[in-house]
């Protein structure tokens, strides 16, 4: 019997079950990551010792920070503090009623 190509294996399967087993997930809007960020930063603004390591790490003070908050790269920089540090993770994400994995995706570390 002569080999089926990679390829026509593959469409024959999906032919056989009729649906994929692995779903594209576009990645997130500025909108969603902002709607993401913001109920995080509120959280991280909620404990002074955070919010200072928050400032610390993205050389925001409070003033920039205020001028800041609807701008793309501020969502991102939230996004990033909380991956980098699991903890705070999970925390903020229980806290706003997310999952961890939201912050992942939206930080384009879905995968790790």
């Amino acid at each position: 019997m002569p080999a089926v190509p990679q390829r026509q294996a593959c469409h024959g399967l999906y032919l056989l079950i009729g649906r994929l087993t692995i779903r594209y997930q576009a990645p997130p809007t500025a909108e969603e990551t902002a709607a993401l960020a913001l109920p995080a930063l509120g959280w991280i603004l909620e404990d002074e010792r955070r919010a200072q390591r928050f400032l610390d790490l993205t050389g925001l003070t409070p003033d920039t920070l205020r001028a800041a908050l609807a701008e793309e790269s501020t969502h991102r920089a939230v996004i990033d503090f909380l991956c980098s540090h699991e903890p705070d993770l999970v925390a903020a994400a229980g806290a706003i009623g997310v999952k961890p994995e939201q912050f992942l995706r939206a930080g384009g570390q879905e995968h790790m």
